[in-house]
């Protein structure tokens, strides 16, 4: 079976219910506060793993995450390439208002200290058939993708957050680039279109499938057939934070287990639906019944 190497980040999450998001210069208080694991590449892993597939995570934290590391293993993850260094391990502050919405500032902490030795770890794992995963929190992202381009392997990659490095990024390497709007934008040039966004990325990449989220209002795909769209699944919204990475590990469990392109995405689309009815990060993501549950529910509705 084809197995998810996800070279990847890991984060305690801090999140904080308020209101409305804090403004500049605004001060508010919160309504509760609590830790979570979390991290884009932690998250990632996890619902990769909650859908069925074989996941292996590499990474980096502090001693303080050392128990994120658990958390990983307790869900079937090979959590033994997560290394522990010196330093903090990476933290998220997250403001989460009324209408489920989310603002983030991340530290990388030690999401920013991988070196030879972690992607060597990672690409030792990379047999014929499996999948590396990758997403923009980490560091050394061009000598990885160099290194993914050199030896062949089947490469999908989360640019998010933006932060500027992705302007320099190589992407020739790249199967599967998967984007929200803010981050097509800002590898297509600026376009704020969503669907010529999509476009651009294809020409960018003509080698990948491009997937577009768009939160509520779907998804874009861009591939060999051309574009399409697919809307989301309704859902009351009480916290967005791990809603794209669980359409992203769900969708991926489904690339790697053969699925068709419009299946593989209808389980991401509505993993990440169910994932913003629950707080959290990690604990958020769904379980494989529920979303398949919610598929089907949908198709006898139609």
């Amino acid at each position: 079976m084809p197995k998810l190497v996800n070279l990847g980040s890991l984060c305690i999450d801090h999140v904080y219910r308020v209101p409305t998001i804090a403004g500049p210069g605004e001060s508010m208080a919160s309504r509760s506060y609590d830790v979570f694991a979390g991290g884009k590449g932690l998250n990632q892993s996890l619902a990769a793993a909650r859908a069925g597939a074989a996941v292996a995570h590499v990474g980096c934290v502090g001693k303080d995450g050392e128990w994120l590391r658990d958390v990983l293993a307790a869900e079937g993850v090979d959590a033994s390439g997560v290394r522990v260094a010196d330093g903090p391990s990476g933290h998220a502050a997250i403001q989460v208002d009324d209408a489920g919405q989310n603002a983030i500032a991340v530290a990388g902490g030690a999401n920013r200290a991988l070196g030879e030795e972690d992607f060597e770890r990672a690409f030792g794992q990379i047999a014929p058939g499996d999948w590396l995963l990758l997403q923009n929190e980490i560091n050394d992202l061009p000598i990885v993708l160099d290194e993914a381009r050199r030896r062949g392997c089947a490469v999908a990659f989360n640019v998010a957050p933006v932060d500027g490095r992705e302007a320099h990024y190589d992407l020739a390497s790249v199967n599967l680039l998967i984007v929200n709007e803010i981050e097509a934008a800002a590898l297509a040039d600026g376009q704020a279109v969503p669907r010529e966004a999509a476009r651009l990325l294809r020409e960018r990449v003509p080698n990948a499938d491009i997937v577009l989220t768009l939160g509520s209002a779907g998804l874009i795909h861009a591939g060999p057939a051309g574009v399409s769209e697919l809307p989301a699944y309704a859902a009351n919204a009480v916290d967005e934070t791990a809603a794209g990475d669980s359409f992203i590990g769900f969708f991926m469990a489904s690339v790697l287990a053969g699925q068709p392109m419009p299946e593989a995405l209808r389980m991401g689309a509505a993993a990440g639906a169910l994932a913003v009815t629950k707080a959290g990060a990690a604990s958020s993501i769904p379980a494989i019944g529920d979303v398949r549950a919610l598929i089907a529910e949908r198709a006898a509705a139609s």
